[in-house]
């Protein structure tokens, strides 16, 4: 009789071992071992409408990965503001031999956001995120261009929420 372990279970460990995937909760606890909170929509002061939707999802995925529950009755609030977007042209191409003009190879947008931690009226933590992305141009297609720049936006805004739980939690 062979003792020897099936060569179906050895792939299945190596497979198993050497993929790179991991379940752990990202990040630390919150100030005051804060677990639950609620986080109401964002407020956005700017003129673009729609970004209070893209930030509190952005920020309720990070909550979620944290493992912090998402509880209408909890006791602590994330609150969390858009305070400033914008953008423009960032990169042109180097002009070719022959005179052609240099075409924009690169948009860059950056935006600005707070989160607040309460616990009733007090306080927990605080911090401003502010950074930006880039995305490449649509050319002569505007609805590409826009769907480049949403598409760059909701990587910023997750980066942001990222960055800003990560500030959060150091405090």
């Amino acid at each position: 009789m062979d003792r020897s372990p099936p060569f179906a279970l050895i792939a299945l460990a190596f497979a198993l071992a050497g993929c790179g995937y991991r379940f752990a909760a990202g990040g630390g606890p919150l100030p005051e071992n804060v677990t639950a909170v609620r986080a109401p929509v964002f407020v956005n002061h700017t003129a673009e409408p729609g970004l209070e939707a893209v930030f509190t999802r952005a920020l309720r995925e990070q909550l979620m990965h944290a493992g912090v529950r998402a509880d209408p009755a909890a006791e602590a609030e994330l609150r969390g503001e858009v305070l400033a977007v914008g953008g423009g042209a960032t990169i042109l191409t180097t002009p070719l031999p022959g005179g052609a003009e240099p075409r924009l190879a690169s948009y860059r947008i950056f935006a600005t956001a707070k989160l607040k931690l309460m616990k009733g009226e007090r306080v927990l933590a605080e911090t401003d995120v502010t950074g930006s992305e880039d995305y490449p141009p649509g050319f002569e297609d505007i609805l590409r261009s826009e769907s480049n720049r949403q598409a760059a936006l909701h990587r910023l805004a997750q980066r942001l929420m990222r960055d800003g739980y990560d500030r959060l939690i150091a405090r």
